[in-house]
């Protein structure tokens, strides 16, 4: 890492290295939270398996991915963060790897639900907002819009082509591409990815010479993150954060990733077709969340989250009509509004949290709103496949998804930075 270092210290501070390997340890992870859509049916037609009960493995995928973000981040601080990185990444490709074996429900529970969905609460969003409070002063809304847009680039590159490996070779296919691709990360992680800007003799971006160094922690890490959890939930703040960020779960990952495929297979859409309008949406998201980062940096956040969440309960509530319609007007206009919007809520979240309790303490507290995310993510992913067995199609769940973001952007307007700032003991 020292002579990447000594390279790049005319050209550009090694931050922007930190960021390149952790945008494709979180790509890599995005394929992986992507793969389920493409396997549902599969899944279905090969086992038998209804669609309530692969919903209910995604939904614990979902929520451990979520509650494991700030153990994780408590991890990182008592730990290391490389190495919590790397144990997360190695779990994940054995449990890819695994599943190719799985013959039983409880199998997909295990390896799907609780193992991945573990592995991927430490290479996620939580280890993004670590990075970036790590290795940034200046800049840290850019940076996090790119790690964040990480998400939209593993579906724009990994959907469509696991959707026609799924047609060619079955679910299988796909499993093996994203355990390979976890593999080919993994050194990169090992030899690019330092501790911290410290660890090769450098400041964060933007930090002034005088600036002490981190407090170091030598606590538990499951005391760390319980005790932050303590202090910041007397805050009304943290609970305004996390209900939006349960909202933006659920109108997301949860619902349109989980269920989005199988909603155009009811309209007579082929998988590919649909994933590749799951492809389309994260393009423009690439393009959306990194502006929305850019954004960050010059305007209040709280009127951004206003408007993401408001445009995207609108394109939520237009969706059943897109079906019926043809030409732009359709499908392709929710594809492009709601592609825009997908994870743009994350770089104000982040500088609102940030603002709220603190850079050092922002990561763990981070955690736990990602935890929102993700419960509310697998409140969609469950909640959605059982209306859909009851009722036959995915409207109602179409639209309740679109009033809870438009209750959402009310209630983001009321977050002030400047509240509470919990302890890490």
């Amino acid at each position: 890492m020292s002579g990447l270092r000594d390279w790049t210290g005319g050209r550009f501070h090694y931050a922007w290295i930190a960021v390149a390997v952790t945008f494709l340890v979180m790509l890599t992870t995005a394929a992986i939270r992507a793969a389920p859509s493409v396997m549902m049916v599969p899944l279905e037609h090969e086992f038998g398996w209804s669609r309530s009960a692969i919903s209910l493995a995604l939904s614990i995928n979902l929520a451990l991915f979520g509650l494991m973000g700030p153990f994780a981040a408590a991890a990182m601080l008592r730990f290391g963060l490389r190495r919590t990185v790397l144990c997360a990444l190695a779990l994940l490709a054995g449990s890819v790897a695994l599943s190719t074996l799985m013959r039983s429900n409880w199998q997909l529970q295990l390896l799907w639900g609780v193992m991945v969905g573990c592995a991927t609460g430490a290479t996620a969003m939580t280890l993004g907002a670590s990075v970036v409070n790590r290795w940034f002063v200046h800049h840290r809304g850019l940076a996090m819009g790119l790690l964040t847009a990480s998400s939209a680039t593993g579906q724009l590159v990994f959907l469509p082509l696991m959707a026609w490996l799924t047609g060619q070779h079955g679910w299988r296919g796909t499993v093996w591409l994203i355990a390979g691709c976890i593999v080919c990360v993994f050194p990169l992680a090992w030899l690019l990815l330092p501790e911290r800007p410290a660890s090769i003799g450098l400041r964060p971006l933007g930090e002034p010479e005088n600036a002490p160094p981190p407090a170091a922690v030598h606590h538990n890490p499951v005391v760390i993150a319980f005790g932050a959890l303590k202090t910041a939930s007397r805050s009304g703040d943290f609970w305004l954060l996390f209900g939006s960020f349960f909202v933006c779960g659920a109108s997301t990952n949860g619902y349109i990733g989980t269920h989005f495929i199988a909603m155009c297979g009811d309209y007579g859409l082929t998988p590919v077709r649909g994933a590749s309008l799951l492809a389309a949406m994260g393009m423009f998201d690439l393009l959306g969340t990194t502006l929305s980062g850019w954004l960050s940096d010059r305007f209040a956040p709280q009127a951004l989250l206003f408007v993401y969440y408001g445009l995207r309960g609108l394109a939520l509530l237009y969706l059943p009509h897109a079906f019926g319609l043809e030409y732009f007007y359709g499908l392709p206009l929710f594809t492009l509004f709601y592609g825009l919007d997908w994870v743009a809520t994350v770089p104000p979240t982040v500088k609102l949290t940030t603002g709220v309790f603190g850079s050092e303490q922002a990561p763990v507290v981070f955690g736990w709103i990602v935890a929102g995310h993700q419960l509310g993510a697998a409140f969609a992913a469950l909640g959605a496949g059982m209306l859909r067995n009851s009722l036959g199609s995915y409207t109602v769940a179409t639209m309740i998804s679109g009033a809870l973001c438009l209750l959402a952007a009310a209630l983001v307007l009321r977050i002030r930075i400047g509240g509470h700032r919990p302890a890490l003991v």
